[in-house]
């Protein structure tokens, strides 16, 4: 554990009397206490010196206390004081905006009554993950009324709630809501930070995301309708989770602005050498140093505030192997940072989901973050794409496609492969898509990237999409074409749903939303990333798929085993897995790794623990020819039930019993899922 004692109450603190600010700076020479008029946020009506302790804690109380900073300090490449410029308390729990458009600390009543309403504590295998942006998601709800469309109350309103409830989802992850500025790049050019990975402070809300009526309010009627949503959420048993970036901040490079953390202690708030240049990990312009224990301190008190204050169920990090850096800027799996975030009191049973790469050497972390922390694993988007999208357009192309079923099934089974055996299938939150890419619907219509709106010359965004237009980029007219890309989305929201794992589902690809074609969409703030709430009934057949496989993964326990599985051994809450060929016997070598061979049968039996034995079988083929498949004959199976065929719309017509043995012809692309019993 950290050492909590030396850097205790940083912020301010009350008594009901006066106030108590206290900022850590190991650096300065003299911090000033500046307080505002409670109704000019420009006017500074007094300032006080600050005291510093032997820790470089600077404290100073007022009984009027709605603080800024000033901090002056020596000069030199890596320091940036400047005695005059007011700066945020990095632990405000309040902004205010200034009528130069400056932000201010504000310190604020932050009480608020949560009544009986406690947090739903959904298990890691019973959760399924929902990335939505606070404003995108409702912004075009017509069921809404107009004045809470994009707002926090509006996603907390009863209609959303009722959506994300029939959807079947258990957890929100929400992009970025901490108070966010666009870079000053984007500023110029018209354009505008939309998912908000640039944070000005950690401690407060967004205003934009709250109504009128709250913004109106100020800082302290924004806050009360955030705890509103998340109470409104909770009521409903459903958790919100919180994609935090603390790997940077808004202040950008040496020229962006300084808001804080650069006029407070320059050098110890960032990474630099010893010319005063930063060295950035996170390719945003800085890099939060993570080796300097108060530094550390900041992440693990803002997040025990959102946690315990505001009631949030999990966090998602943001390029967190930033956060295990060590001094030497090396990733350490036992970074104190990361172990704390596990460890600390305040944050047990809270969910923690890395985003396990960053942009420095030896960025790429995945499965090697500790035990207790979920990771996004871009191997099974990776794969799974291929599988369903780019082997298939290769293999129109070449007549035979580039990758067996190997690297699909071991995914299909927990990654097993990328994650130790003490993590088990649940160390793995798997994807196809997330905000930052093509939508699915995107990835079975366009193969290239179309971002000139960008304004980057369509240079931004990754060329390595994984995708397949299935014979025409964009938008067409073509029946059989928009047959086979829906097809090719039932299969890939299929292949998530059923996959052993934490499935995460972006807003919208439930019923093929589309940025036409752009895959890096951050800077609009528009109808290309808002959600359309009205749908042409490809898009309504599409829901109804998701919502019911959604279903079929809650009501069937093997699909979401909790340990692998161990030859020979019984594990509890883990899957045997038992894996068959098109002809109904064990895969051989060739079955695994031969392109001409892309078809198999994953039998799945629950080990009980605490729900009742279950038993699966999936079938998955990947050729576009149709295949026979007799069913495998397996001790303890005497028959199976269709539940579901990606190759249909509705099975209501379909014969539902088999019996072991039996011969099915299989459609191409495409997959069966049957209950065994």
């Amino acid at each position: 554990m950290l050492t909590t004692d030396p850097l205790r109450d940083l912020g301010v603190r009350s008594d009901g009397k006066s106030g108590t600010l206290r900022v850590w700076s190991k650096n300065a020479t003299g911090l000033e206490l500046c307080l505002f008029d409670s109704k000019d946020a420009g006017w500074i009506v007094e300032t006080i010196p600050m005291e510093c302790d032997e820790h470089g804690v600077w404290e100073a109380s007022s009984d009027r206390l709605v603080p800024s900073v000033r901090a002056s300090g020596p000069g030199g490449a890596t320091h940036r004081f400047d005695p005059i410029r007011d700066l945020l308390d990095p632990y405000a729990r309040g902004l205010a905006r200034a009528r130069d458009g400056n932000w201010r600390s504000y310190v604020q009543d932050a009480s608020f009554d949560w009544g009986t309403t406690v947090k739903p504590g959904i298990p890691l295998d019973h959760t399924v993950l929902y990335e939505a942006h606070a404003k995108g998601l409702t912004k075009l709800n017509p069921a809404l009324p107009e004045k809470l469309r994009g707002t926090y109350a509006g996603l907390g309103h009863k209609s959303t709630i009722a959506y994300l409830q029939s959807l079947g989802i258990t957890t929100v992850e929400l992009l970025p809501v901490h108070q966010s500025l666009s870079e000053q790049r984007l500023i110029k050019q018209g354009l505008t930070n939309y998912w908000g990975y640039n944070t000005l402070n950690f401690f407060t809300p967004n205003a934009e995301y709250a109504t009128a009526q709250a913004q109106k309010g100020g800082t302290g009627a924004v806050l009360r309708e955030f705890k509103q949503m998340v109470k409104a959420l909770h009521d409903a048993g459903l958790e919100v989770v919180l994609d935090v970036v603390y790997n940077h901040t808004a202040e950008e490079g040496l020229t962006g602005p300084t808001n804080s953390f650069r006029g407070i202690d320059n050098a110890s708030y960032y990474r630099m050498d010893s010319a005063g240049n930063y060295i950035d990990v996170t390719g945003c312009g800085n890099t939060m140093n993570f080796a300097e224990p108060a530094v550390q301190r900041l992440v693990l008190d803002s997040l025990r505030y959102w946690a315990n204050e505001v009631q949030i169920d999990g966090f998602r990090f943001d390029l967190a192997v930033t956060l295990g850096r060590n001094d030497k800027i090396e990733y350490d799996r036992d970074h104190p940072l990361l172990r704390a975030i596990l460890d600390d009191p305040a944050l047990q049973g809270v969910k923690m989901i890395s985003e396990p790469w960053d942009v420095g050497m030896g960025g790429w972390q995945v499965g090697n973050f500790p035990d207790g922390w979920s990771e996004w694993n871009d191997g099974y988007r990776d794969r799974m794409r291929d599988f369903w999208l780019s082997d298939v357009a290769a293999a129109r192309s070449n007549g035979v496609a580039p990758n067996g079923i190997g690297s699909l099934a071991r995914r299909l089974a927990g990654s097993a492969h990328v994650f130790s055996q003490e993590r088990g299938p649940l160390a793995s939150v798997n994807f196809i898509t997330a905000h930052d890419g093509f939508t699915m619907a995107d990835l079975t219509a366009y193969n290239e990237k179309h971002n000139l709106g960008n304004g980057e010359n369509n240079n931004d965004g990754t060329n390595n999409n994984h995708s397949f237009n299935h014979g025409v980029e964009g938008p067409t007219d073509d029946a059989a074409i928009t047959a086979t890309r829906c097809r090719a989305m039932r299969n890939l929201i299929g292949t998530l749903v059923l996959s052993a794992g934490i499935p995460m589902i972006t807003a919208g690809d439930e019923f093929g939303r589309s940025q036409r074609g752009n895959n890096n969409a951050y800077c609009h703030d528009n109808d290309l990333t808002w959600l359309p709430w009205q749908h042409d009934d490809w898009q309504d057949e599409l829901l109804t798929v998701t919502k019911y496989l959604m279903r079929l993964r809650r009501e069937n326990p093997a699909l979401r085993p909790v340990r692998y599985g161990k030859w020979g051994e019984t594990i509890p809450s883990a899957t045997q897995m038992d894996w068959y060929n098109k002809e109904g016997l064990s895969m051989s070598d060739t079955d695994w790794d031969s392109p001409a061979e892309r078809t198999l049968q994953y039998l799945a039996a629950s080990t009980p623990e605490f729900e009742e034995f279950n038993r699966i079988l999936l079938i998955v083929h990947g050729l576009e020819d149709e295949v026979t498949v007799t069913l495998p004959e397996h001790e303890g199976v005497t028959g199976y039930r269709l539940l579901w065929d990606s190759s249909h719309d509705d099975i209501s017509g379909l014969t539902p019993d088999h019996r072991p043995g039996t011969e099915l012809t299989v459609a191409g692309t495409s997959m069966q899922l049957f209950r065994a019993h």
